[in-house]
């Protein structure tokens, strides 16, 4: 790479392959509307619908144990805005607020 200006390329574009995987034993569940629902069951994710998590109802012990089961929450947009007001602050004290999939 002698050829590369650092004044002139800010930043370089590609994949790297790493050896291993990083995180072999990550796990996720999927909290979402009926689409997303359907995918994370078709692709044997774990997965919950808004009720589930409804009747959890701010019960501060079963939202802290949901969060130390998985490593992340995948939710759909349109029920992010209302995952604080149903599950209370626990996901978000765990530093497991939902995150938007893909």
């Amino acid at each position: 790479m002698k050829s590369c200006d650092p004044q002139k390329d800010k930043y370089f574009l590609g994949t790297v392959r790493l050896k291993s995987t990083p995180c072999p034993k990550f796990s996720i569940y999927v909290l979402g509307d009926q689409q997303h629902y359907d995918k994370a069951r078709a692709m044997d994710i774990p997965h919950m619908d808004i009720e589930v998590p409804k009747k959890l109802s701010k019960n501060k012990e079963l939202v802290k144990k949901l969060a130390k089961k998985y490593d992340a929450v995948l939710a759909s947009e349109s029920l992010i805005k209302q995952i604080p007001r149903i599950l209370g602050p626990g996901l978000n004290e765990a530093g497991k607020f939902p995150s938007l999939p893909c």
